[in-house]
């Protein structure tokens, strides 16, 4: 038997009702790309090359005009080396950004929200366009692995924190 009328579930106490967070990619572009290809511009022979590939990820974000959008940046450096002797193979520059109309997300979340979340929707593109570039450029197709954006985000507050504690006089 129930309490309520019909034979409805009471109705659960609701907390206090926290706004629904609303992304939209509302553009992603390619802002920078190069690529040198050094084995063609050397003349070697690619026959023992062992590729020892390095990849630096960084990130940016900016507020746009329009109160909820912000542009996301996420920069990749991609560096190829023979194993055997250190000779550069490739190089690759890309800067691809995104720009999102974000809602709902805390002033105090959104920092790490646009550091961490709106690189995670880009990625799929970059790996794309890196796997393309250097299959075009005369190599094997490089598909990057996974980048673990909130890895690199903890690792650039504790390099903040780091460089913030050099600078604080001790007593």
């Amino acid at each position: 038997m129930s309490d309520t009328p019909n034979g409805a579930a009471p109705a659960q106490p609701t907390p206090a009702a926290q706004p629904q967070v609303s992304m939209r990619v509302l553009a992603q572009y390619v802002r920078d790309l190069s690529f040198e290809n050094f084995v063609a511009q050397k003349a070697m022979q690619p026959s023992n090359v062992q590729p020892d590939i390095q990849v630096q990820v960084s990130l940016d974000a900016k507020k746009r005009d329009v109160e909820t959008q912000f542009e996301v940046t996420t920069k990749f450096k991609i560096e190829s080396k023979n194993k055997s002797d250190g000779v550069s193979l490739f190089l690759m520059e890309l800067d691809y950004a995104g720009v999102f109309n974000i809602e709902g997300v805390p002033t105090e979340q959104m920092h790490p929200f646009l550091l961490i979340e709106c690189p995670r929707m880009l990625f799929p593109f970059v790996r794309r366009i890196v796997s393309d570039v250097t299959r075009d450029g005369g190599f094997p197709p490089l598909n990057l692995d996974n980048v673990d954006f909130l890895a690199l985000y903890r690792q650039e507050l504790q390099r903040q924190a780091a460089l913030q504690a050099q600078k604080t006089p001790t007593a």
